[in-house]
């Protein structure tokens, strides 16, 4: 903080009012890791004379790299005294303050704003939102409710303080006097089509900003992350399938505290971060209103962002199964002779699906009626074992018309369903199968339309979810067929990253609504399933925006059959977890390029323990089920999932505290450590909640892995050995049928005997766990009710079961010794039970004694 620099009067005016170039002095005082880019534009060669046509600072930088570029120290930046807003006047309210902003001198871009409203609301002790709006005319603010305040904060945990010339907001926390948000470091711009907010950063440990293939901690030397859903494949330094502007901050000092900053936008944004450490978020739209949650410890913050955009749903239970799928099955006969495989080995499975080739001539709401003509057969079969069945839809609706009419096209234009170009003819777009048209999941009658199409195809195939794709969205062409209209909103002043734009629907602009079409998309498809069946809706969404947890889970795209890609999917899960999606995992063994035998077997210990586990391929592949390799993997991979099986009731509980209060179910080791900095850039291990750790094997041809232990005593979830840790990285032993599990001290988790299906493991027999404490205690608890009503909590259909145990005789405790231990009720369980005692075939020896 001793480093920023305060924006005084050092930028020459001359008598007129405009700019002059700032003095050289002025310049030089500024820190490289201070300096904040005034010429962002991407593919431009910034000269000096385009620098200083800007009035900025024009200093090659010293460091890497030696010219200019969009991942270095910018070599043009504002000078100390950059003009920019003025706080005029300040009023108070009945739930903050109010106050105007007026700037004098324009910006070089268009349409500068020159009187802006501020607006403070202390909303919750814990909660702080600002907004920044133009008071002359409405602008675009994202439609997702959000609470409203009723009531002025009585004892706020943050101070704000607001900077008058130029304007600046500073947030700290009271307890401590951490900056938490100080955005006097560069100046404030409010274009109609370019605004920019910066702020300094409490600390480098910035996790969140999804969605992006990266570390789970991000690294702030320049990185610039593009927020625009995309299609494209998981792929460093690009924008993927969908956008979620909120971090998650640790506190400088190890102090344990943390906090969460939260822009409401759903425009094509740039997110900067920088050494400073610094953030910058440039978004060509809408408005700026931000959140600020204190948290004040990590998990609190993420409970305080689900309060603003909504708890994810309590999941079917099925949904917690395996599921399996590949593009190019080929016919439903041979779907169902994967399934019956699976069967003849008894290894479990939950979910079947189907990717796109189920599908007449890639028609939604229509299936092969010569290769999967045994669909319905198929699917009946399914559901007599307690298995359940998932089809893929795509968004986009033919419009080129099959022999005898194409009724989900014809009725969407009757009903007037689809996105238009700005004259109201349809705009055509290019996806599977060909030439297609795009509802408008904004309007209700969309909905409606779209409940329609699925109760007639239900009629067919009796589905159980859905798998919505492509819904970023995405399109083979850009624009529509005839490409973009040349308008001021397909050329802004500013182009974020990979981003396209076009016009839709009505009064309603793609170039506002683009990132949220999965979102609504999702929500349309969970409103359906729930009237329909009656029951939880099961939706796997491709593209997100904040409060999808609400309607979707998510799989992390089109991943490869890499080493690597299985890492990162760690990183992606534990983000998601943070974003309030915690459905979440990747393409076990990988979606594209040939999978590896010992690959899928690491991968699929791995996959077990993402909350959503699901193995998919791509077509012209060679299949990647269990059953296609060698007797050894597939042992391993029957293994792990007969594991995951047995922990379903822990995993149903995670579930159920994430729904109830915005808990994560996969957390990282810095949740549950943070004043423990070791733990701040752990993303190859994990945690279950509070206290079953999982450190699986990322690389190839290994038998051991070294994990971290923080502080504490550990228990080998197998065998019941302790490790005493004083916080410290540990070889463990690691053959191909092994994925090391750790419980933490203190821990009461429930466990069932495993099956095939967990229709049939939740009537098996239950058993607790329980890792002492160094003074004899455990704790944990158990949410159970039906798997699939709606709404059991509401209407007390459920049990919850808290297990305490105490110490009873201190002569009977001795720690690392679970032969002295016990436990309260010891009839019904033992302190660290044995999972030890099953064999990988016969899964009524899975569960301990």
């Amino acid at each position: 903080t001793t480093a920023l620099i305060s924006l005084g009067s050092l930028l020459l005016l001359v008598c007129d009012g405009s700019r002059a170039l700032p003095e050289p002095q002025a310049c030089g005082v500024v820190p490289e890791a201070w300096r904040f880019d005034c010429y962002p534009e991407r593919g431009v060669v910034v000269t000096r004379e385009l620098c200083e046509a800007r009035n900025c600072c024009f200093i090659p930088a010293s460091s890497f790299p030696p010219a200019p570029g969009r991942n270095g120290v910018p070599w043009c930046f504002y000078p100390p005294g950059f003009p920019s807003y003025s706080l005029v006047s300040v009023n108070a309210t009945d739930l903050g303050q109010t106050g105007t902003l007026v700037k004098t001198v324009k910006t070089y871009y268009p349409k500068d704003i020159l009187t802006l409203q501020l607006e403070l609301l202390y909303e919750t002790d814990h909660r702080l939102r600002v907004r920044i709006t133009d008071p002359s005319e409405s602008r675009f603010e994202v439609p997702i409710a959000v609470p409203k305040a009723t009531e002025k904060a009585s004892s706020p945990a943050y101070s704000v303080e607001l900077s008058n010339e130029p304007f600046g907001i500073i947030v700290k926390r009271t307890s401590t006097g951490a900056v938490l948000l100080n955005t006097t470091v560069a100046p404030l711009f409010y274009c109609d089509q370019f605004l920019q907010l910066s702020s300094s950063l409490s600390s480098q440990y910035i996790y969140g900003l999804g969605e992006h293939r990266s570390s789970f901690l991000h690294d702030i030397h320049w990185n610039t992350l593009t927020m625009w859903a995309r299609d494209v494949a998981p792929t460093e330094l690009t924008n993927l399938y969908g956008v979620h502007p909120f971090y998650l901050a640790m506190d400088e000092g190890g102090t344990g505290t943390a906090h969460g900053f939260f822009l409401l936008n759903s425009n094509a944004m740039d997110v900067v971060l920088q050494p400073g450490p610094a953030i910058t978020w440039r978004t060509i739209g809408g408005i700026l209103d931000f959140y600020v949650f204190l948290g004040p410890d990590p998990a609190s913050v993420i409970g305080q962002y689900l309060e603003v955009v909504g708890y994810p749903a309590m999941p079917v239970y099925w949904a917690l199964g395996y599921h399996l799928c590949r593009w190019g099955y080929g016919s439903s006969n041979a779907t169902w002779d994967v399934v019956k495989n699976m069967r003849n080995y008894g290894i479990p499975q939950d979910v079947q699906w189907n990717d796109i080739d189920y599908m007449d001539r890639s028609l939604d709401f229509t299936f092969d009626p010569t290769a999967f003509s045994t669909l319905p057969d198929m699917v009946k079969d399914l559901h007599s074992h307690g298995q359940r069945y998932v089809m893929m839809l795509d968004p986009g609706i033919s419009s080129v018309q099959p022999e005898g009419g194409y009724w989900p096209y014809d009725e969407g234009l009757r009903r007037g369903v689809f996105i238009n170009h700005t004259d109201g003819s349809t705009l055509i777009g290019k996806v599977w199968p060909g030439l297609t048209a795009f509802p408008d999941f904004s309007d209700d009658v969309t909905h409606e339309w779209w409940y329609d199409n699925l109760k007639r195809f239900h009629d067919k195939v009796p589905f159980d979810g859905l798998w919505i794709d492509m819904n970023e969205p995405s399109s083979f062409v850009d624009g529509s067929t005839v490409g973009c209209p040349d308008t001021e909103l397909e050329n802004p002043p500013y182009t974020p990253g990979e981003t396209h734009t076009h016009l839709s629907h009505l009064t309603s602009s793609h170039y506002n609504m683009h990132s949220l079409y999965g979102l609504l998309e999702a929500k349309a498809s969970a409103r359906a399933l729930k009237r329909m069946l009656g029951k939880r809706a099961f939706v796997i969404s491709r593209s997100t925006f904040p409060s999808q947890g609400q309607y979707s889970g998510h799989w992390l795209g089109d991943n490869r059959s890499h080493w690597k890609d299985m890492y990162t999917s760690i990183a992606g899960m534990l983000t998601f977890n943070l974003l309030g999606v915690p459905l979440v995992g990747a393409d076990i063994c990988g979606f594209s390029e040939q999978t590896e035998e010992e690959l899928c077997v690491r991968w699929t210990q791995l996959g077990a323990f993402y909350p959503f586990t699901r193995n998919h391929n791509s077509i012209d592949q060679k299949p990647q089920d269990p059953p296609a390799f060698s007797p050894r993997a597939r042992s391993a991979m029957k293994q792990s999932l007969l594991l995951r099986s047995s922990l379903f009731p822990l995993l149903y509980t995670l579930f159920h505290r994430a729904h109830t209060h915005g808990h994560t179910v996969a957390r990282p080791l810095l949740f549950e450590f943070p004043k423990d900095v070791r733990t701040y850039g752990i993303d190859r291990q994990f945690l279950w909640g509070k206290s079953l750790m999982v450190t699986p094997v990322l690389d190839p041809g290994v038998d051991y892995v070294v994990g971290y232990f923080p502080q504490g005593l550990w228990y080998d979830y197998y065998t019941g050995d302790s490790i005493r840790s004083k916080g410290e990285e540990l070889r463990l032993k690691a053959p191909l049928d092994h994925i090391n599990l750790h419980l933490r001290e203190g821990a009461v988790i429930p466990t069932q005997r495993p099956n095939t299906t967990l229709f049939v493991s939740s009537g098996q027999p239950l058993h607790l766990v329980s890792s002492l404490s160094e003074d004899g205690s455990a704790g944990g608890e158990l949410f159970w009710d039906d798997g699939e009503s709606i709404d059991t909590l509401e209407t007390d259909q459920y049990a919850h079961v808290v297990f305490t145990v105490v110490k009873v005789r201190s002569d009977h405790y001795r720690p690392g010794s679970s032969d002295h231990y016990r436990p309260v009720r010891s009839d019904h369980y033992r302190p660290v039970l044995r999972s030890d005692q099953y064999a990988p075939t016969t899964t009524d020896q899975y569960a301990p004694t």
